[in-house]
């Protein structure tokens, strides 16, 4: 859910939500307090007596009026005892009123002091003026004292006349609406509360507890762990800021890789040109040397030292080439300059180039082309020479025959020219194979200081294939030789080159 939408519904909620809230709790309460007045009072209670409360206080005091009315009716002098009169009140004391008898105009039995009675007795319907329903149902009295008052007329047989008042002062109401207070009030209080708490709750599983979770990825990448995993299913702002984050994590985490495994390299590819640049270094120091001290004392083992130390010298060249030509690979700058070249051509310039220094080493190396020789294809002349002389190099390196053989041979396959480079060396075992064309891999039979190597030529190989479009593969028999493959895409008139 939306946070716009949350808030607005908590916002509702708050309006709505309490008032509805106090409605059924109001409702609840009310019929608690229903029941309760029907046990204290003994008498059925509707809603208008709990709108009226001095309606459902006179009601209450019905049944006693009509006992004393009826007694008044049978016989009045009933009345001139006090024990009658006190057991009539103690009954209406429950229903929080009282009994007041004037005889002859003069208060002749009242229970209550003289502050209750002053400004309500000059107030009282005086003998025979109240119609039969309102001595019933009552009639209602002003001034400084209000209540409500029934009134039973007696005729004593002495011949003297009064009345019985049943009263309910205004001062009786006064428990019930403290009571009504106190408990809209607690109503309240429990309506808010209850709304408070579930908003809070609320806000709490859709916003606290997220950004407590994001709060904590935060942490936890300052402290460098980048390994756990953020997971969201919501729909809200905060779940698209969690999977943002977590897309973040996720990338510093490959980079944090990346490094790692560029660190790793770097450190490799140190170790091994070190390694490789060591031997030729050393050998080139003992030739110095032995010119120096004279060893060479004949032409013959001059131009033999010479030489030697010319070989060492292009071989540390080609090291620093390598490591050179690394750098520009880490960061994309492989200079490139595409032309249209003739395949048959090309090839066997190449071929023409390394077959001197081939036959120095006592390879033989020979070049088969099997296609129309007006083929053509865009390429890197410099670049492709360099894939060329990787391949070849590598091969020589691990040659273990004693007449070593290389074979250059270029294939039409359709649409895309194919170049196969076969030596006859130790071969690769084929769990190996895959592998070959990885940063600084080395087959176990590469590990001596004999053959040395940095380990990215063949990377370097594929790098530049398939920066031309191409694909690069190998295949290999133990024992027998290793063969190297790549193709490139023929040029066509019209065609769009890169």
């Amino acid at each position: 859910m939306k946070l716009k939408t949350r808030l607005r519904i908590a916002f509702a909620l708050m309006v709505v939500g309490p008032m509805a809230l106090l409605l059924v709790l109001m409702v609840g309460f009310g019929n608690m307090r229903v029941h309760s007045l029907e046990r204290e009072y003994g008498m059925e209670i509707t809603m208008s007596h709990l709108i009226n409360s001095v309606q459902m206080l006179n009601e209450t005091t019905t049944r006693v009026w009509e006992e004393m009315d009826a007694q008044a009716q049978k016989d009045p002098d009933e009345f001139l005892k006090f024990a009658f009169l006190q057991e009539m009140d103690a009954e209406l004391e429950s229903k929080l009123s009282f009994l007041l008898l004037i005889r002859e105009n003069e208060v002749y039995y009242c229970a209550e002091n003289e502050e209750t009675l002053t400004g309500l007795v000059d107030n009282l319907p005086p003998y025979g003026s109240a119609e039969d329903d309102a001595k019933e149902n009552g009639v209602y009295i002003g001034g400084r004292k209000k209540a409500m008052v029934k009134q039973v007329d007696l005729d004593f047989s002495d011949g003297t006349k009064g009345s019985a008042y049943i009263i309910t002062t205004a001062a009786a109401l006064v428990p019930q609406v403290w009571i009504l207070v106190a408990q809209m009030i607690g109503v309240t209080l429990l309506v808010l509360v209850i709304t408070g708490l579930l908003l809070t709750l609320w806000i709490n599983a859709g916003i606290n507890k997220p950004i407590l979770k994001l709060q904590e990825a935060a942490r936890q990448i300052t402290e460098g762990n980048l390994t756990f995993t953020l997971e969201t299913d919501g729909t809200d702002e905060i779940s698209d800021l969690t999977r943002e984050f977590e897309t973040m994590r996720s990338r510093l985490e490959q980079s944090e890789k990346e490094k790692k495994r560029y660190d790793s390299e770097s450190r490799e590819l140190i170790r091994n040109i070190s390694h490789d640049l060591k031997t030729p270094i050393t050998t080139v120091k003992g030739y110095v040397e032995g010119i120096m001290d004279g060893v060479a004392d004949t032409p013959e083992k001059m131009d033999r030292y010479i030489r030697t130390i010319y070989s060492k010298a292009i071989e540390m060249d080609r090291l620093v080439n390598e490591l050179t030509f690394y750098s520009k690979i880490d960061t994309n700058r492989i200079p490139y300059h595409f032309t249209r070249l003739n395949v048959y051509e090309y090839f066997n310039d190449c071929f023409e180039e390394l077959k001197p220094e081939m036959d120095e080493y006592g390879i033989s190396f020979t070049f088969e082309f099997l296609m129309d020789r007006t083929t053509l294809i865009i390429a890197d002349p410099e670049q492709l020479m360099r894939v060329i002389s990787n391949i070849v190099g590598n091969s020589v390196k691990y040659i273990d025959k004693e007449k070593g053989e290389i074979s250059l041979r270029v294939l039409d396959m359709g649409d895309l020219v194919q170049v196969e480079l076969e030596d006859n060396g130790p071969g690769i075992a084929p769990e190996e194979l895959p592998a070959i064309f990885d940063r600084f891999y080395r087959t176990d039979e590469s590990r001596s200081s004999a053959t040395g190597g940095s380990g990215i030529g063949l990377s370097i190989v594929k790098k530049i294939i398939e920066d031309h479009g191409g694909s690069i593969w190998a295949s290999s028999q133990l024992r027998h030789g290793t063969t190297i493959h790549f193709v490139l895409r023929k040029y066509r008139e019209g065609s769009r080159t890169e």
